[in-house]
């Protein structure tokens, strides 16, 4: 066998087995600061889509019976002023389901197609009406149903280029054993209005920061494991409440995966005030501080969509 190739898989078995049996540093590719940085304009197109967080415009609470929406003062659901009439209609919530009935010359479609009476939300399903630039639907919060309404006109969205951010840097593309839990495995979450439900949990995250073992509990994102969590960085630096990540499952045959760091991003409550995030369980709130990621945004006041 030529003499370099044989070296060569020597050194590749050699960093294949010290990255696969202990949590540490993992290798990163030659263009791994492109592939943040691709990640990172993703997640600004993503915030500026139609319905993107940036242009969430509204979350109203919907009470039992009757309630009027419009912009006017008299309304008892208020969209933002100019956006609709005065009285558009009246939302209707009787026994977890809410039937909208518009205002006659109120255009409200669905789907391209005017409505008149329309169910918004039958306890399956809750499909998404439009009028001009607004858009919203039902969401469905333990026992509260409430309107979540968008505006896709808004000059800061548009302007948006993205939050502050450490710098990338590779040291935090960390190695973690992946320690899964019993099937059906569950643990408390609570959101930001005191909420609490029992989230499916699939495993245990460990890993290393400095030579001392941290772990981190995940819970089921679809196709990957999804983690909330809090650091030291939260007291001066980024968002007071934690981040999100979303991690892969390990591959066939292995009990590691990666944690990057680098895709530490703010939730949605960060930034806008009509959110319902999810906050870190006690135990994923980590005694060190993870100094990469997106930080605290600058004037978050300043992004909340009100208008």
């Amino acid at each position: 066998m030529n003499k370099i190739l044989f070296q060569g898989l020597i050194a590749l078995m050699i960093l294949s087995g010290c990255s696969d049996t202990e949590p540490g540093i993992a290798p990163v590719p030659d263009n791994y600061h492109e592939q943040v940085e691709e990640w990172q304009q993703n997640r600004i197109d993503r915030l500026k889509e139609p319905t993107g967080w940036l242009r969430l415009a509204g979350m109203y609470l919907l009470e039992e019976g009757e309630n009027t929406f419009g912009s006017g003062a008299h309304a008892d659901i208020q969209f933002p002023a100019g956006t609709i009439p005065e009285i558009a209609g009246t939302f209707i919530l009787e026994d977890g389901i809410v039937k909208m009935i518009p205002i006659e010359g109120v255009n409200i479609s669905h789907d391209g197609a005017l409505v008149s009476e329309f169910i918004l939300d039958d306890g399956n399903e809750t499909p998404a009406v439009e009028y001009g630039n607004l858009e919203w639907f039902v969401i469905t919060r333990d026992d509260l149903k409430a309107i979540r309404l968008y505006n896709k006109e808004n000059e800061k969205a548009d302007a948006f280029e993205g939050f502050p951010s450490y710098p990338v840097d590779p040291e935090w593309h960390r190695q973690a054993r992946f320690i899964p839990n019993a099937e059906d495995t569950t643990i408390p979450i609570v959101n930001v209005l005191g909420q609490q439900v029992d989230a499916t949990a699939p495993g245990v995250l460990e890993f290393t920061i400095d030579g001392n073992l941290y772990s981190l509990d995940a819970l089921e994102g679809g196709e990957r494991m999804f983690i909330i969590f809090a650091d030291e960085t939260n007291r001066t630096e980024t968002y007071q409440a934690g981040r999100y990540m979303y991690i892969d499952y390990p591959e066939p045959g292995s009990d590691f995966t990666v944690i990057d760091f680098n895709k530490a991003y703010n939730p949605p409550c960060a930034f806008n005030i009509f959110t319902t995030c999810q906050l870190p369980p006690p135990q994923n709130r980590l005694p060190v501080a993870i100094t990469t990621g997106e930080k605290r945004p600058v004037d978050w006041t300043g992004l909340q969509i009100t208008e």
